[in-house]
């Protein structure tokens, strides 16, 4: 008998968005306000915040180690063990409620270097680059960090990306500039919108302004600006507006479907048992059968004139096949029977009848006359 175990499956249905969340990626050249903006999640309301600071900066803002924590990367191999820390090790016990990763340009340009520097010293030219397709290779690889934070991770998400300053694109002509706006083709892909901050002169004045340069998003239309102390918060204010309400920002509604679901074990169901050719001939003789007939029925019905050579189907085949022969038999021999039967239960029948009928002879007379 067999039964089959009882597993557990995840249960789509739990995978409904229960919470809204916005991944941004905020763009700008230095001196813009980029770290700030990234430190205001931690006032938005959605949980402690956490930044990834590979550029070692997050000790210039007010509350590292109180309101928020900023990690400090010290070489750029670490930033992956640190998010693994943050998302599925000891360092979920600190209950972040979002991230940050400032920024993803320094990352990516400290790993391409160190990509650089490989491809020359097994060309042996200075000045060798790296191909396309390396690259490509290259990208694909150092974008499991985008993933990780912006899919895997399920919280809102601020990534920082440096830019050249606004008019200064032509004069961007190093290594590091060439690099730079390839980072921006991999990352659009990962948030929902991408921003670009820029200081800019407005009715005389200087004011900070917050565009959307690409979205995925209805709620931001690309355009869309924001200007002056501009905060994650306002932010999540107009997506809000936009979107509506019906996910809730500060805490996850309550799941209307379990995680996992349970399979039922199967009944318990009988395995037939297997016959071997040598029961097989066994019960063959038990009913006046010889082995030649079970040759003669592998041959006709498999083509197979070794019957030691038959699998246990075929096997099984001509045990059904004589089980129903010697059934066969059996009610033939049992209908012979019912027949001699009744054939002798009239016969005895007629010599009754026939004693019954015949007349009954008149005494003799003994005496002499």
């Amino acid at each position: 008998m067999t039964n089959s175990m009882t597993k557990k499956r995840i249960n789509p249905l739990s995978r409904l968005p229960r919470q809204q969340r916005l991944v941004m990626a905020v763009r700008g050249g230095a001196g813009v306000g980029k770290s700030h903006f990234v430190r205001s999640m931690a006032d938005a309301g959605i949980g402690r915040l956490c930044i990834f600071d590979v550029e070692r900066k997050s000790r210039l803002l007010r509350g590292n180690g109180t309101v928020f924590d900023g990690l400090e990367i010290e070489h750029a191999d670490e930033l992956p063990e640190f998010i693994d820390w943050a998302l599925a090790g000891e360092g979920r016990e600190q209950n972040y409620g979002c991230f940050a990763l400032d920024s993803w340009a320094g990352y990516f340009s400290a790993k391409h270097s160190e990509m650089v520097a490989a491809v020359r010293e097994r060309t042996g030219d200075p000045l060798a680059q790296p191909s396309a397709e390396e690259l490509a290779a290259d990208q694909m690889i150092l974008q499991g960090v985008l993933r990780r934070l912006c899919i895997e991770s399920g919280k809102s998400v601020v990534i920082v990306d440096q830019i050249p300053a606004k008019g200064k694109e032509a004069k961007e002509d190093n290594e590091v500039g060439r690099v730079l706006p390839m980072t921006a083709s991999g990352l659009e892909y990962f948030v929902d919108v991408m921003v670009e901050v820029s200081m800019q002169e407005r009715d005389g004045e200087i004011v900070r302004v917050f565009q959307v340069v690409k979205s995925n998003s209805p709620a931001f239309e690309v355009g869309f600006e924001l200007t002056g102390e501009t905060s994650f918060k306002d932010f999540l204010e107009h997506m809000k507006r936009e979107a509506g309400d019906e996910l809730p920002i500060a805490e996850p509604r309550p799941a209307r479907a379990p995680e996992m679901l349970e399979e039922k074990a199967l009944p318990l169901t009988l395995v037939p048992q297997t016959i071997s050719i040598q029961d097989l001939i066994a019960k063959a003789e038990q009913h006046g059968f010889k082995v030649a007939d079970i040759v003669t029925g592998a041959k006709v019905y498999h083509n197979q004139s070794n019957i030691y050579r038959l699998t246990h189907e075929q096997i099984a085949d001509l045990d059904r096949r004589l089980t129903a022969r010697i059934e066969k038999m059996q009610a033939a021999a049992a209908q012979s029977d019912t027949a001699a039967a009744a054939t002798n239960a009239a016969r005895t029948t007629n010599q009754t009848n026939d004693q019954t009928a015949r007349p009954t002879p008149a005494p003799r007379n003994v005496k002499r006359a």
